[in-house]
């Protein structure tokens, strides 16, 4: 596998010298966002990583190659090729050899981050159990493999598309701890409340750090944190009911199911909330690359 992963000269010399790395999947400028903003948000991020003081690693395949932190042009050839599939853990040892290209999901890159040392990962929100899963039992493998790894994610809670409360159920199966950022609010994605608890929160990056380290010494770190930070400014909850409400009788009158259930749901927010829903998305990331650069930081 060694030979099949090439690093970034920034991050190679970051992992070597004990550098604060934080992971950032590509699967949201591939899929989740439009050209040319794509791009634009990327860069963006991954400077908001840097002016934290962390080095930004953005995973994805190129060519049958890991690349753990792109450098430019890879990151543009990941915003524009037009041949860059969508891969989960499953696929990855598929692409490597086929020689493809694609950019990770959430447990795709948290399993390749793991791989490459690094603990510690920004993304937009979780997957989690779908609406109807106890009949299609339709589950993001990002559950599955947050529940093997050690690695502290930062994000805004799970899509709001998904059983929140379900969702919770399972995390809490799963043994992946949960703690709220200055919130006792489970977020949605577009809301800041799902309307469901958080036992714990936490109120700095220093007191993540904290939790980070004495997951370490307890040995409970074989299953992964979620810092669940929610979004500054969410979308009006009654606007957010009335588009997702349209968006699940859409998808059930054309029969999308599975794991095209979210990026149809997806693309219905952005259209009918006249790109509010964009915007959102785009302030989501930035946040959680900025949250998670102060907690690498503060490991230190």
């Amino acid at each position: 596998m060694n030979s099949a992963i090439k690093y970034s000269a920034q991050v190679a010399a970051a992992l070597e010298a004990g550098k604060p790395v934080v992971a950032l999947e590509s699967t949201i400028i591939s899929h989740g966002l439009p050209r040319p903003s794509n791009l634009a948000v990327a860069r963006e991020c991954e400077k908001i990583v840097r002016e934290r003081g962390a080095v930004p690693a953005t995973i994805a395949l190129l060519d049958g190659f890991v690349h753990i932190g792109l450098e430019d042009h890879e990151l543009e050839a990941i915003a524009n090729r037009n041949d860059i599939s969508k891969a989960s853990t499953r696929d990855l040892a598929i692409i490597i050899a086929f020689g493809k290209s694609a950019a990770t999901t959430v447990a795709a890159t948290a399993h390749l981050a793991a791989l490459a040392g690094i603990k510690l990962f920004a993304t937009g929100g979780l997957g989690g159990v779908h609406r109807g899963a106890n009949e299609s039992f339709d589950e993001s493998a990002d559950l599955t493999a947050l529940s093997q790894l050690d690695m502290t994610v930062v994000c805004a809670g799970v899509k709001s598309i998904l059983d929140v409360h379900a969702t919770l159920e399972r995390l809490e199966t799963l043994a992946i701890g949960v703690v709220g950022y200055k919130t006792n609010k489970f977020p949605g994605f577009y809301l800041t409340d799902s309307g469901f608890e958080i036992e714990h929160r936490a109120d700095s990056a220093e007191e993540i750090a904290a939790i980070i380290k004495a997951r370490t010494a307890s040995k409970t770190s074989n299953h992964s944190l979620i810092v669940a930070n929610p979004v500054i400014k969410e979308m009006p909850r009654e606007r957010h009911d009335q588009i997702l409400a349209a968006g699940l009788a859409n998808a059930a009158r054309d029969g999308i199911d599975g794991k095209y259930v979210t990026p149809f749901l997806l693309e219905h927010f952005h259209t009918a909330s006249d790109g509010e829903s964009l915007a959102i998305n785009t302030e989501i990331i930035k946040s959680n690359c900025a949250l998670a650069a102060d907690i690498a930081v503060a490991l230190q």
